[in-house]
């Protein structure tokens, strides 16, 4: 899929199949249950998401694992570095074949600029499709007072739509944000801007470590353009019926 037909899958009509808008979080703690969790819901789902803990374990070898399955990957390892630094590592996500990937917003506008760049040209060297750029706002695990004690005194509101108006402001294609977020930032940032959400639970799943949480379906009606979700399929007894579950839940609001 490449990065138009990513942008247009998640801004599509409401009948898109919720399949193209899950992403599951392959946050496991070996290659085996990751790829044990890829062979149950490869024919349920097309994305997973690849983040610090199974990459760090796996390397790059997985993210090429999982694109030779011909599955997508969303590869979140929201880079926030100096802006050489943070454009190197986006050179080689899109190497690696990344569908999607995020650095964080608190790096700033010029590191932004910096990391569009060089995907830019890094899809053009390798002759790659272009994978989307997305910007990671306020984490999911993030309250108000997490956010006092790092020096941040606005709401988390104001602090979401603030970085998501730089991210905008810097050409990325979207961010990643909380469900109770998206509302303010459709209001403040127009176009086709992706909103990737995390800290989706479904009304049968603990809410483990996250604070702002929603269900599939309120989330995909506040907006969203992609939901993440982890530990409540891949811990769930029966995986591909948990994510079926989801997105029957998905399919239903977006009809609605």
């Amino acid at each position: 899929m490449t990065h138009t037909q990513i942008s247009e899958a998640a801004n599509d009509s409401p009948f898109t199949q919720a399949r193209d808008k899950l992403i599951v979080a392959l946050d496991v703690d070996s290659i085996t249950a990751a790829r044990e969790t890829i062979a149950a819901l490869g024919d349920v789902v097309s994305w997973f998401k690849i983040g610090s803990q199974l990459f760090t374990l796996a390397g790059g070898d997985i993210v090429r694992e999982v694109t030779g399955n011909g599955a997508r990957v969303f590869l979140d390892l929201k880079f926030h570095d100096i802006p050489n630094t943070v454009a190197g590592a986006s050179r080689e996500a899109v190497r690696l074949g990344a569908s999607l990937f995020n650095v964080h917003a608190l790096g700033g506008a010029e590191m932004m600029r910096r990391a569009l760049d060089a995907t830019r040209d890094a899809a053009h060297e390798f002759d790659v499709p272009l994978p989307a750029l997305i910007a990671v706002t306020i984490l999911t695990s993030h309250d108000g007072a997490t956010l006092n004690e790092l020096g941040f005194h606005d709401s988390i509101e104001r602090q979401a739509v603030r970085l998501a108006a730089l991210a905008h402001a810097a050409g990325l294609d979207g961010v990643v944000a909380s469900a109770h977020e998206i509302k303010s930032i459709r209001e403040n940032v127009t176009d086709n801007f992706l909103i990737v959400t995390p800290g989706v639970r479904p009304a049968f799943a603990a809410r483990d470590d996250q604070r702002r949480v929603m269900t599939p379906g309120d989330a995909v009606r506040a907006g969203a353009n992609f939901l993440v979700v982890g530990r409540a399929i891949t811990s769930a007894p029966d995986p591909p019926r948990a994510a079926a579950m989801i997105l029957d839940a998905m399919n239903t609001a977006m009809r609605h």
